[in-house]
């Protein structure tokens, strides 16, 4: 009960990463301009040379032994790339095609492929108390990106699927690394989680052609997304499903758009209403509901 306990509280300071990290790309975005093709695989690059540079020292062996294990290897991949880095882009196209509360939406819509991916696998029926809460976390969410106005709502078919695939990238991490988590230190996993991503996208989108040079406030910005919003974001997370399953673990992760609400009110001086009251208050709920033994 400790470990998942702690597991659960490691998931929700991940979340809470989450969410400084999205008000701090909000301001990098709309104020200072830079575009997602260009910071999604810069962000996933420098966080991974960073992990490395920690991994070269402390784990040594591990960090090129995953590669030899066929099983892990292949864990590898689909974790770190289909997961992890997918997880970003398609997130960060949903904002780009429709809006932030969309993107979060959907991308929030994960928890409930991971439960339907559990009860399949373990032959059985969702349990009410994982309804209840999964419903809880979902109309929060909802409250809070919305506040209450369906026009904050509105979507392209695109920017629906994007989101989609982006709930189902969260699904991905949290269930891929079965035998990856079990033998390998979560740096290792990272680092190369997010190598993989940030070679992947800035091939793809050739960002040496956008030509973004970044002013102080920027390299500010990007720093504060790489360290907070995926060193210790991901690190805590993932620890966190390790400790508590992805279930749970998933549940907590629902702290980023409280988080995310309280900065945009706090340092956006963003509105404030009944709305996102009643998302906080189902939020809550979903957490005492999870935590409970």
């Amino acid at each position: 009960m400790n470990k998942t306990l702690r597991g659960c509280f490691l998931a929700l300071a991940g979340g809470i990463c989450w969410g400084i990290s999205g008000s701090v790309g909000q301001y990098l975005f709309t104020v200072q301009r830079m575009d997602s093709r260009w910071l999604v695989p810069i962000r996933l690059g420098c966080a991974g040379i960073l992990l490395f540079l920690y991994c070269l020292f402390r784990n040594r062996e591990a960090l090129f032994g995953v590669w030899r294990d066929r099983i892990c290897r292949r864990e590898l991949v689909v974790y770190g790339l289909f997961g992890v880095a997918f997880s970003q882009f398609f997130y960060f196209l949903t904002i780009q095609l429709a809006s932030a509360a969309m993107g979060t939406i959907l991308q929030d819509l994960g928890p409930a492929f991971i439960l339907i991916a559990i009860c399949i696998s373990a032959h059985r029926f969702p349990k009410l108390r994982e309804i209840i809460s999964l419903v809880l976390a979902l109309v929060g969410v909802l409250l809070l990106a919305s506040h209450g106005s369906p026009a904050a709502l509105s979507a392209s078919a695109m920017a629906l699927l994007t989101g989609i695939a982006s709930g189902v990238c969260v699904a991905i991490y949290n269930l891929a690394p079965v035998h990856l988590s079990r033998q390998y230190p979560m740096p290792v996993m990272l680092s190369w989680a997010f190598l993989m991503g940030g070679a992947f996208f800035a091939l793809f989108f050739h960002i040496w052609t956008i030509g973004y040079v970044p002013d102080a406030a920027g390299l500010a910005g990007i720093a504060c997304v790489v360290i907070v919003g995926n060193i210790l974001a991901f690190s805590l997370y993932m620890t966190g499903v390790k400790a508590a399953g992805p279930v749970k673990a998933v549940l907590f992760g629902f702290s980023e758009p409280v988080t995310a609400a309280i900065l945009t009110v706090a340092v956006f001086h963003g509105t404030f209403n009944l709305f996102d009251l009643a998302g906080f208050i189902c939020i809550f709920i979903m957490l005492v509901l999870t935590a409970q033994k």
